[in-house]
């Protein structure tokens, strides 16, 4: 039989070791679809509720495995439905390959139904390669190209097949002039800066008395270079949020996340060091980062575009960070006091006095901390951990404390809603052994998160391993943007923006094949962990949390306290009972005073 364009496009995609696909059906793909069926058993493809979500999926394979994440969706609306997932990919430098269908040939430009300029759509989103294949001969090398770009260059690509185009018999290119022959293959280079160029960060280095690190997802397959840098200068080290899983939060000089989500810890290390080295972090607030002029500056990243932009670095090294520490190692001298890493150790344990006391704090009904710090001794060796954003990104961010072995990862540069469930689902099918738990806010379960727990109950019998909790914390309020008015901008809550409707989540979840288990109590929290950790199917976890239980930044600035106040002049809808105890911590913070009291 004849191949046709869409044979050899899944032969091709397998040739380049790509074996999941995730996607939606419709008739702009169905010559794909077709040929995908044909392929038999070549490639896993895993149906979505939305494309949206099958881009997030295919961006947090990506994460989870280091492998091409792929989606696959129709012409017209299917393939405008996949570009906030792809975003995400984008923003965090992750390797996606797109693929839609587009109308036939003969109609593009005739104003024809579900007819997108699709080329310029995916013009920002896949800037480093989109292609539109016009002839069947063109077929191979837009491949090819799609997927070594986005490989190489951790980037976004599309590919754009005309619904015709599909069915047509495969040709490979003629041998004469205006054709080109592209070949299957592409490995990682290893990237270390020149002798000269570390030597010059050595002395920045070796100069330092109080050194400060900062490592982000650049760093996931360097712990052991991490570490051994670290100790031999003496260093503290914070976490951006991508790299949670770098290092293990059990270390003394580990101080956990930084940023708006981030530990007092990190901001103290970060004020007071003179010293500061950055590896493979994109963190966005400059504000969090030591003050120009305080501290000299080495960064380290593969790309040089993300260097200098967040701290004017004295020292810029292009380079795998894994490679580049191992280089830069010798040529660093041993630290030899040891009070640094000791100031350090004491904000570090003060700090997590601080983070239980919160904890334990009566809410109404659930305090939404406690739900963390009731799980973090819990969670399973190998764990894999996502979050969505919100403020369930703060307690994850702080109150989750990672050992080595588990994954963690969640919308970063995006910080989307409604990637918490498809980015558990996706860790799920690339490491179908492990177990996996999602934290997700009732905002994101009812944009999209919920639509995808019928993705879970299709196919978590697959897995062999069936544990996958998906942990909602109730508050019926959209809270991070609840808190960030109140705080950032001293309004009140507006009800009208903010107030969500009461879903059982829990009971929609045992509806449809799942557990369900529901805590209203916090003295419950702890079994109800327990219960989710040995159960034989997936669970929603759903806790009725306190929205007035406030996700405090690390540094509350004079500003923002006036802010706050001046909110509770002007009348918020609950400012009665627990938000008398926000009042309190928000003004120690400034002001002074145990805010754990």
């Amino acid at each position: 039989m004849t191949q046709t364009v869409s044979d050899f496009f899944w032969e091709r995609l397998r040739q380049w070791g790509v074996r999941r696909i995730f996607g939606y059906p419709g008739d702009g793909i169905n010559g794909l679809l077709g040929a995908l069926d044909r392929a038999g058993d070549a490639f896993e493809f895993v149906q979505v509720r939305h494309e949206e979500m099958a881009a997030f999926m295919a961006s947090a394979h990506a994460k989870f495995t280091g492998e091409l994440g792929v989606c696959l969706a129709t012409s017209g609306p299917g393939a405008s439905h996949l570009l906030t997932g792809l975003y995400d990919a984008r923003l965090d430098h992750m390797p996606v390959l797109a693929i839609v269908g587009q109308q036939a040939r003969t109609a593009i430009g005739a104003h024809y139904q579900q007819e997108l300029d699709l080329v310029s759509m995916f013009k920002d989103v896949a800037g480093a390669f989109t292609g539109m294949a016009s002839v069947p001969a063109q077929v191979r090398h837009l491949v090819d190209r799609a997927v070594r770009i986005a490989m190489g260059g951790r980037r976004v690509t599309a590919l754009i097949l005309p619904n015709d185009l599909q069915e047509l018999p495969m040709e490979q290119p003629p041998r004469k002039h205006g054709a080109v022959f592209s070949g299957v293959g592409w490995s990682a280079p290893r990237v270390v800066p020149v002798k000269a160029d570390l030597e010059r960060a050595a002395q920045v280095l070796n100069s330092g008395q109080k050194v400060a690190m900062l490592v982000g997802a650049g760093a996931r397959e360097a712990t052991d270079e991490v570490m051994a840098v670290a100790d031999r200068l003496g260093a503290g080290c914070a976490k951006a949020l991508l790299g949670k899983q770098v290092l293990p939060d059990d270390l003394s000089w580990v101080t956990g996340s930084i940023g708006l989500l981030g530990t007092k810890p990190s901001y103290e290390l970060m004020m007071e060091c003179d010293t500061f080295l950055m590896l493979g972090s994109g963190f966005p607030y400059s504000e969090f980062l030591p003050k120009e002029g305080q501290a000299r500056g080495v960064q380290v990243d593969i790309d040089p575009g993300m260097q200098s932009i967040r701290f004017p670095s004295e020292v810029n090294l292009t380079g795998d960070v894994k490679a580049t520490l191992e280089a830069l190692l010798p040529l660093l001298h041993q630290k030899t006091d040891g009070s640094w890493r000791e100031r350090i150790a004491r904000w570090k344990a003060d700090w997590e006095e601080t983070l239980h006391d919160r904890a334990m704090v009566p809410a109404n009904p659930v305090n939404p901390q406690r739900v963390f710090t009731e799980l973090s001794p819990r969670i399973p060796d190998h764990a894999i951990l996502t979050s969505d954003s919100g403020s369930c990104a703060n307690w994850f961010a702080r109150d989750i404390q990672i050992r080595r072995g588990m994954m963690a990862s969640l919308s970063g540069g995006l910080a989307s809603m409604g990637a918490g469930v498809p980015y558990a689902i996706a860790a799920k099918f690339a490491h179908p052994d492990r177990p996996v738990i999602a934290s997700v806010g009732d905002g994101a379960m009812q944009m999209n998160n919920m639509a995808e727990l019928i993705t879970i109950a299709k196919y978590w019998q697959r897995w062999s391993d069936p544990r996958l909790i998906v942990c909602v914390l109730n508050n019926e309020d959209l809270n991070q943007v609840t808190w960030e008015q109140r705080v950032m901008e001293g309004n009140p809550k507006f009800e009208a923006t903010q107030k969500l409707p009461d879903v059982p989540y829990h009971r929609f979840a045992e509806m449809i094949g799942l557990a369900g288990i529901l805590v209203d109590d916090p003295d419950k929290l702890g079994a109800a962990w327990d219960q989710a950790l040995i159960s034989p199917r997936p669970v929603v976890l759903e806790v009725k949390t306190d929205p007035e239980v406030p996700p405090l930044p690390p540094h509350i600035t004079l500003d923002q306290a006036k802010k706050f106040t001046s909110m509770l002049a002007k009348g918020d809808p609950d400012e009665g009972g627990a938000i008398k105890g926000a009042v309190k911590q928000v003004l120690a913070n400034v002001f002074g005073g145990d805010d754990r009291k």
